[in-house]
Formats: C-alpha cells, structure tokens, sequence
C-alpha cells in the first residue's frame, strides 16, 4: 500500500520539490520509501510514498517508467491477479515481480481500459502517457482506495488524501458549504463530492483522462469501467438451488481469499467474531499451513463487548489469536488525532475502534485482511427488512394521517418509552425485550410520513434531516449513490437499499474509516468479500437466498461459515463496532464538547446556525433525548475546523 501524489500544468522552478513536499504529508501511508518523476515541459510531477508488500527490492521502486517509456506511474493498491495477466503478456522482459511493473506492460499491450477491466484488487492511480500528452486518473471498481483531484490557483492537482493537496504552496482551499450539509446528514462526505470547492473524489468503477493542454478548471467527466449498477440489474439465473449457491459463493470466497493472502511480509485478519470477519479468518486458516494470525479488541461494557466471541471462534479455528481490551481511557486519547487521520470530516464513531484494533494488529502483521462488504452484499443490515417491512405497512395510508401518528409517538421522550417498555417487559417474550424502545420509536416516527421508498430510505440513513438550515448559505446537493439507487427501477426495496448502500455507505464510510484508520499507522487491509467477482455473483442470486424470515440477512453467508465454524459460536444479535459515546458526552467528554458548542465560538466560525446545537445540546446533558451522533457530527467538523485553521467561506445568506 502506498500514497500518490501529483500536478500537472504547474508554471514554476520548483516542481520536483513541491510534489516532494505534497508526498512526505502522507508519507505514513508509504514509509519504506519515496520518490518523484517530473516532466517539467508539462509542468507535471508524480510522486510516491511505497509500503513494500510485493517485490521489496529496488524493482518495485515508484515512479515506474514502462519498458518502452511511454508510460509513467504511481500505483497506491495491489493487483491480485497480477501473475495471472503476466501469463497472458509473453514474451516481455521483466525488471522484478512487482505488480507496478505488470500493470504497466498491460497498459502497453491491451490500453487503459481493457487493462482496467483485466484486474482483480484495489488501487488508485495516476498514469502519464508520454506520446499521447496526457494523464489518466483511475480508482478500483467498489472504492477501496482513495483519490481526490482538481485545480488550485491554475495548476492541476491529485492525491490519495486532502493534505497532500493542502501542501500546495497556492493552494487555495474554500469549505463547500453543500459538501458540509451533506456531511451533516450522512457523517461523511459523499463522492463525487470533497469538503473544499472545487475538488472531487474519482468515482469509484472509473477512470478519468486529462489532456496537459486544458483550460484550468477542466474537470472531465470519468468514463465508467464497471458499474455495481449495472451487476445489480443483471439477468439473474433460475437455477441455483442453495446447495449448489453455497458451493459457489464458497469457491470463489476462497479464491478471493487465496489471492489476497500473496505477500512478502506477514498478513493476518481483523476477527470480530462476527460473520464475515469469522468467514474470511476461518478461509484463511483453512489455505494456511500454520495458525494465521488473528486480532480483536474488547471493552469492558458488555454492551459494545465482542471481544469473547471472536476468541471463542478462534479457538475453533486454531488461529494464533491475540485481543487487547481496551479502557475508555485509550479511546478517548485516541479522537484528537481523528482530524489529522480523517482530513476531511468524517463522524463515524467507529473509527475509534478500528483505528485500535488496525494499531493491534500493526504491532504483529504489516497486512491483514477484514470482513467489510458482507451487509451490503448479502442483506446484514436491519433496514433492509425493517424498512421494506415499514414501507409496506404505511404506503396505503395517507401522508397526513402518517404525520399525525409520528407527531402522537414523539409526544413523549424516549426516555419515558423505555420507562413503558421496562413495565411491559414481564409480560412479553425476550424477543421482544428492547433495552432502547424509545429510541427506536423516535426513529420509527421519523420516516412515517415519507412519500416514497427512496425518501424513506434517505431518512433512515440521515444522522440529520434539516442540514440546509442548520448550515448557513448551504443548498441540498445531489449525490452519486442517489442517481446510481434509483437505477434500480422497480425492484425490490430491499436490494434498492442494499445497491445505494454499497456504491454509497460502503465507499464513503466504511472503506474510508478503514483505508485511513489503518494507513495512518502504516497497515494495509484487504476486503476479499469486495472481489469483484464476489459482488457480481451475490447479485445474481435471488432474494430469498440473502434474508430469510424477513430478518435474517446473509443467509447464505452463514450456510458457507457453518462449513467451517459451528453455528453456536456466530449466531447471535448484530451489535456493531462501537463505542458509549452518549454517556461520554455526558461525562468525560463534556467540557471538550462545551468548548466546541459555545454560542460565541459558532457564531464567530460562522458556519452553523448555533440555535439547534445549543438546544440538542442542553437536552442530550439533561438525559431527556439521546443526540449522540447527531453531535457527534457538528464535533467531529469542529475538531477538524480547528486542526485546519480555515477562515470561514463566503456564505450565500446568514441566519
């Protein structure tokens, strides 16, 4: 794994120096070594920060020129089918075994495209095609790795992450206050969108080609290589039976798995004890000869606690298993140094947790694979049969009555619903026991007057719904995973979500959280569920072979885990990677939290309309609502704001 950086049409002596300069920002993510290739004709400098994972000699160095010289790269990823495409590339003169060097001598032989759709992994690159006079930007198909682009003071600019660009010496960045309402309903930034005006994130599935001879600014639109659209509307077989479905999902599973398994250094696995980290640890032991490593973290609330769990699975698989629990203390510590890992905002509080258990794993393996992909593929997450569930019972009823139902249920708090659902408790099974009944039925009443499925599930995504007033001079915005959910058509709301969730959630959030949580410590992670073989196959299964019973996701998942894990140890509720951030806030972190959210302080900063925070905020610390993530968004854009020192943006009106 790696960090790339670069520009094109720079008028200036200072070239090489300057993308030195943007390289060593995000020199973490590639310690072992670095460098620069520069064509100052072009104005264009590429740069380079390698982690050695294959071919640690100088032979895997970067920039690489390809064997004719037409072609310059830098490569931040692995290709895992690399020894499979050199079989198919005769007759070459290979300098190493690096697949830098592999991708290069595809791109000669076969063009971007066809080489693009060749590979098997995860990358970013940028690729200058010295005979043709420009350079070509592509990102893998669901999104793994990162690359921003775009133009700052007329010189065209690229990297794995914002900082690298923030190095510029012109850089002139200005926050996009509808990239930051955005932010604020989702807890990210989604692409193609960026924090600053002006500068997008490469789609993922896409590559995009710049002439050096362009008017500053040009933004091209990318050309599309793949499309998870696209699997999601394929024409699905009629004959898989779930013996033969298993099978399959199991063989190309472990193919996935082997593939990603090739390196020179150690690997291991990020175990949660959950089902798709337990399949992914449970096919690796089942390739390897010794006990592969495996690696969790616990907390001593058994609320958030799985830490027992994933031991007791790898017990059962013979893993060399190693768990750190860890104290409040240790997570606390760890979210001043969020602004700098994450340099955009981003407000997933699981990042504290990953960041953790990716510094646990570092201390033993340089990378480990991880079960991310599983809820989107194959139906995980709750809303996927609750909101199809919710959306059935309420279409027929008109929006007004809808509205005054959800109006009747807020009318009391969530604190006094749990003090009905703990008097109700005796006489209901344990099925139905809630431990936060009102909160869910806040939740429930928040999408009850939605007038379509996409409006229902937009809301069930939403951290907050009101962003355009809560931010001034901001305006809703659309994104790309809106435009690539209502691709689906008519078809069943459930794979509508799980589709938007995959080129949305999944890319924005989780392979973001991972990619920096782990990179900012120097490890690569590996998702061998996103092979995109894997991705394609989960679509032409039907429905019924994800959830079953109407709430039980990643049935066929679990039918390829029983083959090697016993159902007893994996079965139990979804619990999620997270942390007691509610009563932090009420806690240990409140005066950090009071300095963020004083009146003056953002009325000074001028970005939010400081009424709604001070009232959520007073009625999170007297317990009457629970406005944890809700905050948590409007903190984690003010520590970022504070580490990044902007003045405010020109705003198009003020509250």
């Amino acid at each position: 794994m790696c960090g790339i950086a670069g520009m094109m049409s720079y008028r200036g002596p200072a070239l090489g120096r300057i993308v030195s300069g943007m390289v060593e920002m995000i020199r973490y993510r590639g310690p072992d070594n670095s460098g620069v290739w520069c064509d100052a004709d072009h104005g264009l400098a590429l740069g380079h920060a390698r982690l050695s994972i294959l071919d640690l000699s100088p032979a895997g160095h970067q920039p690489m020129e390809s064997t004719s010289g037409r072609y310059v790269i830098v490569f931040n990823g692995e290709i895992y089918n690399h020894l499979e495409l050199r079989g198919q590339l005769t007759g070459l003169p290979w300098r190493g075994h690096s697949d830098t060097e592999t991708l290069l001598a595809a791109f000669e032989t076969w063009g971007v495209e066809k080489t693009l759709q060749a590979t098997v992994g995860m990358f970013a690159l940028a690729l200058w095609d010295r005979l043709e006079r420009h350079l070509v930007l592509a990102r893998d198909r669901i999104g793994e790795k990162p690359l921003y682009y775009g133009w700052s003071n007329g010189t065209f600019l690229f990297a794995s992450e914002l900082k690298a660009l923030e190095a510029y010496p012109d850089w002139r960045g200005e926050i996009d206050r509808d990239a930051l309402a955005l932010f604020m309903r989702y807890a990210y930034v989604p692409v193609p969108h960026s924090i600053y005006t002006g500068i997008r994130k490469l789609l993922p599935g896409t590559y995009a080609t710049i002439p050096s001879e362009c008017p500053a600014r040009y933004l091209p639109e990318p050309t599309t290589y793949w499309s998870a659209a696209a699997a999601a509307r394929q024409v699905r077989p009629c004959d898989w039976t779930d013996s033969t479905a298993a099978d399959e999902l199991n063989r190309l599973l472990k193919d996935a798995v082997k593939g990603q398994m090739l390196a020179d250094v150690p690997l291991g696995a990020l175990l949660s004890g959950g089902i798709d980290s337990s399949t992914v640890a449970a096919l690796m032991q089942a390739h390897s000869s010794r006990p592969v490593k495996t690696f969790s973290i616990g907390f001593h609330d058994d609320e958030y606690n799985e830490a027992q769990h994933a031991k007791a699975v790898a017990a059962h698989l013979g893993t060399d298993h190693t768990e750190f629990y860890v104290s409040s203390a240790d997570a606390l510590a760890a979210i001043p140094f969020l602004p700098s890992m994450y340099d955009e905002p981003f407000s997933d509080p699981s990042a504290i947790p990953t960041h953790l258990v990716a510094q646990l794993a570092k201390q033993h393996v340089t990378v480990a694979l991880s079960g991310d992909g599983g809820d989107e593929l194959f139906g995980g997450y709750n809303r996927y049969s609750w909101g199809r569930l919710i959306w059935r019972r309420i279409a027929r009823v008109p929006v007004p009555i809808r509205a005054m139902a959800a109006s009747a249920l807020t009318r009391l708090s969530p604190e006094q619903w749990d003090r009905i659902g703990r008097t109700l408790r005796s006489g209901l099974p344990a099925s139905l026991h809630l431990s936060t009944l009102g909160e869910k039925v806040h939740k429930l009443a928040a999408v009850l007057d939605s007038e379509s499925q996409a409006e229902l599930y937009r809301r069930l995504r939403s951290v907050q719904r009101e962003t355009v007033s809560l931010v001034i001079g901001a305006q809703d915005k659309p994104i790309w995973a809106d435009v690539q959910g209502r691709l689906m058509g008519d078809r069943d709301f459930s794979e509508a979500m799980m589709l938007h969730d995959l080129v949305g959630y999944l890319t924005d959030d989780i392979l973001a959280k991972v990619d920096r949580a782990a990179m900012a410590i120097s490890l690569e992670t590996r998702m061998p569920l996103l092979d995109h073989r894997v991705v394609e196959f989960s679509w032409s299964l039907p429905l019924s072979m994800k959830i079953r019973a109407e709430s039980q996701g990643k049935w066929l998942l679990r039918q390829v885990l029983y083959r090697y894990v016993p159902k007893h140890l994996v079965e139990r509720p979804k619990m999620g990677f997270g942390i007691p951030l509610d009563s932090w806030l009420r806690g240990s972190l409140r005066d950090w939290a009071e300095a963020l959210l004083e009146e003056s302080r953002l009325r000074r900063e001028g970005y939010f309309d400081p009424a709604p925070i001070r009232t959520k905020w007073r009625e999170h610390l007297s317990g009457r609502r629970n406005w944890q993530y809700w905050l948590w968004n409007v903190l984690m854009f003010q520590v970022w704001l504070s580490a990044h020192a902007r003045s405010p943006s020109p705003a198009v009106s003020h509250h």
